[in-house]
Formats: C-alpha cells, sequence, structure tokens
C-alpha cells in the first residue's frame, strides 16, 4: 500500500526548453513508482522522458516567454482534462516563479504550499538574492549591480579579475542570442560589452567576487519545508564532477554529511518564511572555509533524487505527503550514496560503488528513457558541433564603482582568496551552474 494518496495526481510544469533535464525524469518516476498519476506539461519533442512508463499523459507547455495570464490558461487546461484537485510542482525557475504569482488563481485546481507571493522570484533573482544574503547574514560572494557600461568594466576591476557575470533573471533569456545566464570574464571591455546587452537579455546585469573552484568545494543542500517550515527529507550533497568542469551541473555529486551547509540552508528557510522544495547551491572559501551561498533554487535540483532515504521518502514525495495531509515517514539518511548523470559521466556511471548509486537516465523497471536518450543524446552534440563549426554569434555591440548589493564575505572583513589561472566559461541553456 503506497504511503502517498494515489487519488490525488501530480502535474509537473517544466516552461524552459531543454530535452535532457533529468529532474523532471526523477520526479515522474518517483511519484509514479508510489502509484500517483504523473502529468508531465513540458515540451516533449526529443525528450527521452516521454519514453517513461510513469508518464500519464504529456501536455503541451506555454511557449517561451509566455505572460502567467498564458501560462495560467495553459494550467487550467490541464487541470479541465485531470478534473479533480492535483499537486502542482514547478520544475525550474520559469514556472516557479510563474506558480508564484498566480497561486491564488490557481489554488482550485492545485495543491500548492502557502507562502509569500514574491518569494520564489526574489530567490531566484541572482541580484535580489545577495540582498537577502546580506539581512541573514549569510555568506555570499560580493556582489555589484553596475548602472552603466563604464561602471561595469570599472567593477571588474574593483573586484579583481577575473570575475562572475550574472544576468539576474537568467529565466528571461532569449533564445538564440548567444547571451549566457552564467560567464567568467576576464577583462572590463568585457563586463561592458555584456552590460550594454542589458535590454536584450531583459534583466540586470550583475558581477560577483570569482571564487575559485576545488577539491570539496562545491555543495548542495536540497529540502522541503512543510506546513509547519520545517525542513525534511533532502540533506546536504557534494559536487564530485561538474559539466562544464568547475560551474555547471552535477554530474557526479555524493551525499555527504554537513552541519555547517545544513545549518545555514535551515536558517534561512526560517528567516525567510520559505514553504516547499528547494536547492541551494554553496561554495566554499579556500581561504576562510566559509561556505557562500552561489543560488536559491525555489524548486527540485536537478539531482533531488541523490536524497533519498531508507524509507523511499525524497523532497518531491515529501511535497505530495505534506499537501495531502499525510505524515511523512521517518527514514534514516543514506550518507556515501551518490548520482550520476550517465551522458556527462559514462565512465563512472560503470564504476562499482559501495554505499548505493542512483542514474539520472537507466533504470531497471523503466528502460524506455535510458535507451532513448542515448540517440537522442548524439544528435543533441552532433547539432552542437556543427552549429560551432558553422560560426559563433555576431559580437555585443559596443569610474566610480556603486556597490549596489553586498554579502557574506564583505561584511565579515574576509580576505579575497586568490583567483589563480582561470578559463573562460560559458554556460548553455542545457547546463546552467544555477539549477543543477
Amino acid at each position: 500500500m503506497s504511503l502517498l494518496d494515489i487519488r490525488v495526481p501530480a502535474v509537473l510544469l517544466r516552461i524552459d526548453r531543454n530535452p535532457f533535464h533529468h529532474g523532471t525524469l526523477g520526479a515522474v518516476r518517483s511519484l509514479g513508482r508510489a502509484g500517483v498519476e504523473v502529468h508531465v506539461v513540458a515540451d516533449s519533442a526529443g525528450s527521452p522522458v516521454r519514453s517513461s512508463r510513469f508518464v500519464c499523459q504529456m501536455h503541451p507547455p506555454p511557449a517561451p516567454g509566455a505572460s502567467p495570464a498564458e501560462i495560467a490558461v495553459a494550467l487550467r487546461r490541464v487541470a479541465a482534462r485531470i478534473a479533480r484537485p492535483a499537486v502542482l510542482i514547478a520544475m525550474d525557475d520559469a514556472s516557479a516563479v510563474a506558480v508564484g504569482r498566480l497561486r491564488e488563481e490557481l489554488a482550485p485546481s492545485y495543491l500548492l504550499p502557502q507562502q509569500p507571493r514574491a518569494l520564489a522570484e526574489r530567490v531566484a533573482d541572482k541580484a535580489e538574492l545577495a540582498a537577502v544574503c546580506a539581512s541573514a547574514d549569510i555568506p555570499h560572494p560580493q556582489t555589484l549591480v553596475p548602472d552603466s557600461a563604464a561602471q561595469a568594466a570599472s567593477a571588474a576591476w574593483h573586484l579583481g579579475l577575473p570575475v562572475v557575470a550574472k544576468w539576474s533573471r537568467p529565466w528571461l533569456l532569449p533564445t538564440g542570442t548567444g547571451l549566457r545566464s552564467t560567464v567568467v570574464v576576464h577583462s572590463g571591455q568585457e563586463a561592458r560589452e555584456l552590460y550594454l546587452r542589458a535590454e536584450e537579455a531583459g534583466s540586470r546585469l550583475l558581477l560577483q567576487a570569482f571564487l575559485p573552484c576545488g577539491p570539496d568545494r562545491d555543495w548542495f543542500f536540497h529540502g522541503y519545508a512543510d506546513r509547519a517550515g520545517t525542513v525534511r527529507a533532502g540533506g546536504p550533497g557534494r559536487k564530485q564532477r561538474a559539466w562544464p568542469r568547475g560551474a555547471g551541473l552535477t554530474a557526479v555529486g555524493r551525499w555527504t554529511p554537513n552541519p555547517q551547509v545544513r545549518a545555514l540552508a535551515e536558517r534561512l528557510t526560517a528567516e525567510l518564511g520559505y514553504r516547499g522544495i528547494f536547492d541551494l547551491d554553496f561554495r566554499r572559501c579556500g581561504t576562510t572555509g566559509h561556505y557562500h551561498l552561489l543560488d536559491f533554487n525555489p524548486r527540485p535540483g536537478a539531482q533531488f533524487r541523490l536524497f533519498t532515504d531508507s524509507a523511499g521518502l525524497d523532497v518531491v514525495r515529501a511535497l505530495h505527503l505534506d499537501l495531502t495531509h499525510r505524515p511523512l515517514p521517518e527514514g534514516t539518511p543514506r550518507p556515501g550514496r551518490s548520482f550520476v548523470v550517465e551522458n556527462y559521466a559514462p565512465l563512472t556511471a560503470l564504476r562499482p560503488t559501495l554505499h548505493g548509486r542512483e542514474l539520472a537516465w537507466h533504470a531497471p523497471d523503466d528502460p524506455g528513457p535510458g535507451r532513448a536518450m542515448w540517440g537522442l543524446w548524439g544528435l543533441h552534440v552532433l547539432r552542437k558541433v556543427r552549429g560551432r563549426l558553422g560560426g559563433s554569434p555576431a559580437p555585443a555591440r559596443p569610474t566610480e564603482v556603486r556597490v549596489v548589493r553586498q554579502a557574506g564575505a564583505s561584511t565579515r572583513n574576509e580576505p579575497a582568496e586568490p583567483a589563480g589561472p582561470a578559463k573562460s566559461t560559458e554556460l548553455s541553456d542545457d547546463e546552467k551552474a544555477s539549477s543543477c
């Protein structure tokens, strides 16, 4: 007998056109294995997710750049087909922000956590997150938000090159422009040119002090804040391998106890009054040892299945149980467990492990997505190679630094960590450093 209320279906919403988002498949399998009817509102073209036997139905997603009203129309259409209340789970930042804005309108048809209307949007905004960390005394890389191209160049020099450039609302980036959510820049001129594309990007450019990567420096925390605000399920994990290297999604992760990371996560969510699933990314400063919060994702992280305890509880199941007023089982953590994304770390996926492992795509009880992934991935890589050989996007159109928001390092008078040599890192829409 399932612990979950299988009378209540689940609807997974993903607006971002990423066919290889393995977190969506993880949520499909987690709920489907428990007997829950799972509907997916996402682009299914070229996606291995559609091959899962646990998908009840795929539904067309809102168009890229859809307004909240258009997203509401799409979700009401799905609700009419299901004809009973369902648990709604946003699987990307654009969806989480939209659902946060539409909570009252969607409430009759969908079960959602109770939290302030704009909170998901606030924490997902990279510039706002710096202010959030400052008010909560959470370490965060020094962050400058320039008001002009000249200030952008000056800020880059002020922070100490190289610096990390981010668009504050990466979910607004248009496709086909060559713009990336995160890039490491090595000159003031690069920062200036990026600033000149702010209108095209749809949000503000921010510059952050660069914290070099290194062994045991990249950490994440996944959790579910229940109706009382208690963090349930999930846990701290260490990113052992990333794609692209040093700045991208988690290709190999391990469940690793870390009281400091857990304490930061619980303190931050408590101070914000956050409710629901969250995924936090941290980088440890090699000089001070402090863990700096880099991203707050108000939805499941792609590797959330890493944190499946002895009772089978993960953050997605915790959400469904809590919103249907069912008790959450008291399982025990499984430290040492690993999660591997096979298309980014194929050799690691083949090696034996002692503490248990979950693969992103392959599963004995659901073989379809694993088989489909390799064929679709080959075509994806071929298109990427052809695109790069065909030429790069056109170049961008061609003082005093004002600290707009600053937290963590500066308030604690931390010394700057030597940057050392670094390669320019650009992340594609499928490889965003913030989500995975």
